[in-house]
């Protein structure tokens, strides 16, 4: 497993892999806001959790269709499936790359992207907390809508489709644990919530992810 995570992230962190993708997308979001709705930042603290949590959501989304679009392609998909790692594992362990390259950058930037759009700082220890228990969340489900499209052509634009309305309960909650800090407070139930949420998805997609590969592989 550890080799395989390792595999995958040094194929993210290639030129064209992926890498710092999310990223770059999460600060063009921050940065058009303000032109777009004004500067005034009693406005932008107001819709700061709203739009902090959007842009983390489509940044994630922008590079699933690369989770296992390379795998298929060099036929080494075929290889995992009978590799004496279960393909759940594997699947596990594929999420886990998407996280760490996109998913733990959005983390760690959302802070800096807050001030940008005037989030009061009582805010932004629960911005934090609630993206690092709702990330992992959307780079399994977005394991999962990978592995339903893969080797479909063009198979990007429906794989957000199906993925997309599995992803509002982790943004709901996400969300409104962000919108009570910001208000002073506390957002632990929505915490709860989503770390609820997160571990039912790390326990139950990584088995329906590796049947959908399954069928696509027969």
């Amino acid at each position: 497993m550890i080799a395989l995570l390792m595999r995958d992230l040094r194929l993210a962190t290639r030129a064209g892999g992926g890498f710092g993708l999310g990223l770059a997308f999460f600060l063009i979001v921050c940065t058009l806001v303000p032109f777009g709705v004004g500067p005034q930042g009693g406005t932008l603290a107001l819709i700061a959790p709203g739009i902090l949590w959007v842009g983390a959501l489509l940044a994630c989304l922008l590079s699933l269709d690369r989770i296992f679009a390379l795998d298929w392609e060099d036929g080494s998909l075929d290889l995992l499936a009978t590799a004496p790692l279960p393909l759940e594992g594997a699947v596990l362990v594929k999420a886990a790359a998407h996280w760490i390259t996109t998913g733990l950058p959005l983390v760690a930037a959302a802070p800096v992207f807050g001030i940008l759009l005037h989030l009061p700082g009582a805010a932004q220890p629960w911005l934090v907390a609630a993206l690092a228990l709702g990330t992992p969340a959307l780079s399994m489900l977005g394991a999962f809508g990978a592995a339903l499209t893969v080797g479909l052509r063009r198979g990007g634009l429906l794989m957000s489709l199906l993925v997309l309305p599995l992803y509002v309960p982790t943004l709901i909650f996400g969300a409104e644990a962000v919108r009570r800090g910001a208000a002073g407070g506390d957002g632990t139930t929505p915490l709860v919530l989503l770390a609820g949420i997160t571990m039912a998805v790390l326990a139950a997609i990584p088995f329906a992810a590796a049947g959908a590969l399954r069928v696509n592989l027969r």
